[in-house]
């Protein structure tokens, strides 16, 4: 950007109506106080922050934490967040007890389990908060010169940093605080700002300080500087700022252009200087540090209620135990006569007296809860936070989800929806920028009632493959697509300009001279270049300009002027320069332009204007908008070409292209300057109606419009999109595109991407229609909600009536409605019906819809269908979306990382949803699915040998296990296989994934986590413990154990066998349920049962003091021992047969999609 030379002395918070920024939010964001309501108390003195008035105010210092915990509370915060998880407080409360006489087992073989999980959580929550602390430790304690009372400027932390402090900020450094900016390098006090680490934007914004503070150039200059600067309370939101600089007795409007934030970053500027105005958690930044909305995965939610089953199962087993113990015991003395004797029960302590029973069963009730304690999975929470971080990074990692181009790979933002992916049953997308490139080529325009512009769209070209290769309704072939013409009729090539994809003989090389009505030609191509808010900027000191945009399509409208003479090439404060052709003189000429006010776009005026005085004296209001809102604001004499102008428009949204009308009008001095000073006053006022009060302003001098065109730009869909549309509608998945684009134009897009198929129907529901157009005419504002609504219901009514009727058919219908008759959809008495509807077709479009109304629809469809729902966007504008749905994807594209930084999952291009959802879902889902049943199968294959045993031995509490198999059964025995299955497990390989996209439905009807399937696992865990249990015993007990001596197997030989049979079995398990195995997975399966047998030798040759009934067991019995081997094998196969032999006959007779699909794959393989 070149240096301005010269100070001028014109205030340019004037110009500016508000910010140049568009507001991501759905919902204006105001500052509140305590009451609720908007605050504008915030006083900073400036240059003055220890005076009394300052203090008293009791402002915040600028140190800021980010960190979760502190030392003090770490601890006690640590243990209630892991206590708060029923499983962790369950086996708290039975570590507690087994310190009592009612423990079945040693109280720290009960404890080093909840101590090595909980531990481990905790000790991850501490990494990551300290290394959240060294960040802030880094920050709080960066460098930045402050204007001190000794009169000069010296560095001091920026932790020390105080409201109403002067600070001097260099070039690339960030700001430290929320600054109202003074002065700047620049002689005009401009400076450039980035800011990527508020809203992921890197094109930089132009900031502007006020023309009073603009000498502060030194720090000479603030000796005696002050000022007191009242403003808008701490709040959240980036985009707005209102407050006033009391300065030299003269009160100056604050705006956001004067609103420097904390963490962005000075840019194509040596310094600047400011005044903090918030510090700490009161700067903007820091308010907008809260959680995201939580969200839990359907699978996480279903989880729970299975563990409260399994809590159900342990108190109704134990409770069986303890009544059969309870009358048992009770009938030990009957009548005077003692039936067991050997157990004395005439001297028996409280938990075995026959005379007290109910109390013995009440204390067998609690030793028994801690017995079948091993029912529910303790490391089950710590095992799938490891193993959904581990499919982030293969998502993280996929080379084929890798953008080069912009070098963007997939994110994984969080790792707890993982599994949603493989759930998705609806897409709510946005479309510019997230179906297309949201790169805007300036292709066509309407000037003066005359079509201008050859090249066919891209959305032409597909919709005439589309249709049986129908011509488009607008096409206007008059120039070939490769070459253009000068004045002499030479033909050259065309050359590639980014930007603009413009061909029309007329218009190039200044033919345009030639053509009728050159004055309107020659006024829209000064409103091109003028009106905008464009940054230029020169390339190395070389002569070709590049533009800073806030949006592709004003950097396209400036490029496009440019190539048709009218080069825009310096902005400064008050004037616009442009090198353009003058008529008159017939050749090019320097022109500026004074800038006296820009009345900028937003989502409610929908349409910008510049007022400029020319080099002549003229002043011009210049205006380009929606079409919606720039007719209506016609000249009675500024109707000329409208009819024209319009079918134009049409034809350019048929043709997929984005329209903006072009209009002007000449003001006279003395309307404008009443209008200024009423904007003036307007610019001033501080209140909630601030905006409102600007917006009504401008609309007084907007009017009397004379209509000069219209243009069209292109936003080409991205590579794949079509591909990846036509494959998720295969796999079941339905799409809504939810839009702010005309009808038209967003129906040609669906043609475009396989949205919308040829043959489908297409059912309109819209308010554009004369009867409520002449009704909104007579603004009886209760009469047009009326016959609105009426319309509208019945328009669906019929709608309902007609896809009912061919229900169950071939026959396709899809849904188009605009946001007008949206907005009556989803009122609360129609938005059932509506939905409904919306259901039965094939797919929907939401047409002119605001970022309200596309969270509303995204929640609507949540809470009804009560399946997953994934929103997809990239703009701020799809934030609301994002975080409502229950999978929001981020887009990493054109508009900022506004939509990422909202968002679960990120990518750079649309079309790597389709390996996201059919690939990475479809096996996350099936990998958690298929980890959870299995850890409650071996669970329950445990526990319940361990009631069978109870029941065995007169239900006396008896534990089957040394204390220390028990405590290492989910720790190191069985829990490296069940997490290698979450991590490698795959049931077909990717190609497959894709090229059977049905397999999806697996995941949206829940085919892996039904409960009939959970309850499958549950009752496989239990027939195969009953099969353990039972054929160990009659195998073992009834013969001698050794060949040697005779003997027979004691409590502790049975109690190894049975273990060694579940290790064996459960690891095996895991080996036939496996479709794909690895390396790792080998050696998991195997590693765990070797492990069992090391452990039980190493802990068998411990004193038996320490190791009790595991004392030399193995080496010593077990291991001679014929029949312990035989045991094994023949209890392990006999376990396994009922799961094998079902799974057979499913695969063989009632076969799902992925036994197919592996069939095939396996003879494919073969041949």
């Amino acid at each position: 950007m070149r240096d301005v030379e010269k100070r001028r002395r014109v205030r340019f918070s004037s110009m500016y109506s508000s910010c140049l920024l568009p507001s991501p939010s759905l919902h204006s964001d105001t500052a509140v106080d305590g009451t609720g309501n908007r605050g504008y108390s915030r006083e900073a003195y400036c240059n003055d922050p220890v005076c009394e008035e300052a203090v008293e105010h009791g402002y915040q210092g600028n140190y800021v934490s980010t960190t979760k915990y502190t030392v003090a509370n770490f601890f006690p915060k640590s243990l209630f967040e892991q206590f708060r998880r029923v499983a962790n407080m369950f086996f708290l409360v039975g570590s507690v007890v087994s310190f009592s006489p009612l423990a079945p087992f040693k109280a720290v073989s009960v404890l080093l389990p909840l101590l090595v999980v909980v531990g481990t959580t905790m000790a991850k929550e501490a990494v990551e908060d300290w290394r959240r602390r060294q960040q802030d430790v880094e920050v709080n304690n960066r460098k930045v010169k402050v204007f001190s009372q000794n009169q000069s400027f010296h560095e001091i932390e920026w932790k020390k940093l105080r409201v109403g402090d002067i600070v001097m900020v260099e070039k690339d450094d960030f700001f430290p605080a929320d600054l109202v900016l003074l002065s700047s390098c620049y002689e005009d006090g401009i400076c450039y700002v980035e800011t990527m680490n508020l809203d992921g934007e890197t094109n930089l914004k132009l900031k502007q300080s006020l023309t009073v503070t603009s000498t502060l150039i030194n720090e000479h200059f603030f000796h005696k500087f002050k000022a007191l600067i009242k403003c808008e309370n701490p709040n959240e939101n980036l985009y707005t700022f209102i407050g006033t600089m009391h300065c030299e007795r003269t009160h100056h409007p604050l705006s956001i252009q004067q609103l420097l934030l904390r963490a962005s970053k000075l840019r194509n500027t040596q310094f600047i200087y400011g005044v903090v105005v918030f510090t700490g958690h009161d700067t903007k930044v820091m308010q907008n540090t809260m959680n995201p909305p939580s969200k839990r995965s359907n699978v996480e939610k279903r989880m729970d209620k299975i563990i409260f089953v399994l809590f159900t199962f342990l108190v109704l087993i134990s409770s069986i135990g303890s009544v059969v113990f309870g009358i048992s015991t009770k009938n030990d003395i009957s009548n005077g006569v003692i039936k067991r004797w050997y157990l004395i029960p005439d001297h028996a302590i409280i938990m075995f007296d026959p005379n007290r029973a109910f109390w013995a069963a009440f204390l067998h009730l609690m030793t028994c809860l801690m017995l079948y304690g091993c029912l529910i999975p303790i490391s089950l929470y710590i095992s799938i936070e490891m193993v959904k971080v581990l499919q982030s990074m293969f998502i993280n990692k996929d080379q084929e989800m890798y953008y080069e181009e912009a070098d963007k790979p997939a994110l994984a933002r969080t790792s707890n929806l993982n599994e949603e992916l493989g759930q998705v049953d609806t897409i709510l997308s946005d479309k510019t920028g997230t179906l297309t490139c949201n790169s805007m080529e300036f292709l066509k325009c309407s000037i003066a009632g005359v079509a201008y512009g050859n090249e066919l769209s891209e959305v032409e070209k597909v919709v005439k493959i589309n249709l049986n290769n129908v011509q488009p309704e607008y096409v206007n072939p008059i120039a070939s697509d490769d070459t253009i013409c000068n004045q002499t009729g030479v033909t050259r090539p065309r050359k590639s300009v980014k930007g603009f994809n413009f061909d029309d003989k007329r218009l190039l090389d200044g033919n345009w001279l030639n053509e009728p009505n050159t004055n309107t030609l020659h006024m829209f191509f000064r409103v091109l270049a003028i009106c905008h808010t464009v940054i230029p900027e020169e390339k190395d000191k070389s002569e070709v300009i590049s533009y800073e945009a806030e949006s592709p399509d004003e950097a396209a409208l400036v490029i496009a002027s440019r190539e048709f003479g009218f080069k825009f090439y310096e902005r400064t404060q008050t004037s616009i320069s442009l090198n353009e052709f003058d008529p008159e003189i017939g050749g090019e000429i320097n022109r500026s332009y004074e800038l006296l006010n820009i009345l900028e776009f937003s989502s409610f005026r929908k349409r910008m204007s510049v007022i400029v005085r020319t080099d002549k004296g003229k002043l011009l209001l210049l205006c380009k908008g929606a079409d919606s809102v720039m007719f209506e604001r016609l000249a009675d004499d500024g109707h000329n070409f409208e009819a024209e102008t319009i079918e134009h428009i049409n034809n350019y949204s048929q043709a997929g292209l984005r329209t903006l009308v072009i209009a002007y009008r000449e003001l006279d001095e003395e309307e404008y300057k009443m209008w200024h000073t009423e904007f003036l006053r307007a610019k001033n006022s501080i209140c909630d109606e601030h905006d409102k009060i600007i917006d009504t302003v401008a609309e007084n001098i907007e009017k009397g419009l004379i209509l000069l065109g219209a243009t069209a730009v292109e936003d080409k869909l991205q590579n794949g999109v079509s591909e990846c549309i036509d494959k998720l509608t295969q796999s079941g998945i339905k799409i809504w595109v939810l839009t702010g684009d005309k009808l038209e134009t967003a129906v040609n897009i669906g043609y475009a991407c396989n949205l919308l198929r040829q043959g489908m129907e297409l059912i309109v529901i819209t308010l554009d229609m004369p009867d409520i157009i002449a009704i909104e005419k007579q603004k009886d504002k209760d009469l047009i909600v009326k016959i609105s609504c009426e319309s509208i219901t019945k328009q669906i009514h019929e709608a309902k009536c007609l896809v009912d009727s061919v229900h169950g058919t071939s026959f396709g219908f899809s849904l188009i409605i605009d946001g007008k008759a949206l907005s009556y959809a989803l009122m609360e008495n129609l938005e059932k019906s509506f939905l409904e509807l919306a259901i039965g077709c094939a797919s929907v479009i939401c047409c002119r819809v605001s970022p309200k109304q596309k969270a509303l629809v995204t929640r609507l469809v949540k809470e009804a269908t009560k399946k997953t729902t994934l929103a997809i966007g990239d703009g701020a504008n799809d934030v609301g979306m994002l975080q409502e749905a229950n999978v929001g994807v981020g887009i990493s594209g054109v508009e900022g990382m506004q939509a990422v930084m909202s968002s679960d999952f990120a990518i750079a291009q649309f079309c790597f949803l389709e390996r996201l959802l059919l690939v990475h879902g479809h096996w996350c889902y099936r990998r958690i699915a298929a980890m959870i049943c299995y850890f409650f199968y071996k669970n329950i294959t445990f526990g319940v040998t361990l009631f069978w045993f109870e029941a065995h031995s007169s239900f006396s509490a008896q534990p089957a296990y040394n204390d220390w198999f028990i405590a290492f059964y989910s720790l190191i025995f069985t829990s490296l296989p069940v997490i290698a299955l979450g991590i490698f497990e795959k049931d077909v390989s990717s190609k497959l994934c894709l090229k059977f996209p049905i397999l999806h439905q697996d995941g949206v009807k829940n085919v892996f986590f039904s409960w009939s399937r959970i309850l499958g696992w549950m009752f496989n865990g239990i027939c195969s413990s009953t099969i353990i249990f039972f054929l160990t015993t009659r195998s073992i007990l009834p013969q001698a154990f050794q060949e040697v001596g005779g003997h027979v197997a004691g409590f502790e030989i049975l109690g190894a066998t049975l273990y060694t049979c579940i290790v064996w079995t459960v690891n095996c398990q895991m080996a036939l349920y496996l479709s794909y195995f690895t390396w790792v997975q080998v050696i998991f399966i195997y590693g765990s049962i070797t492990s069992w047998y090391i452990f039980l030798i190493i802990y068998g040759s411990i004193s038996p003091i320490i190791s009790t009934t595991a004392y030399h067991v193995f080496l010593e019995a077990c291991i001679s021992s014929p029949l312990y081997w035989f045991a094994t094998l023949c209890v392990v196969v006999s376990a396994l047969l009922p799961y094998f032999t079902y799974t057979s006959i499913r695969a063989l007779f009632f076969p799902e999609h992925y036994n197919t699909i592996q069939r095939m794959q396996s003879g494919s393989s073969l041949s």
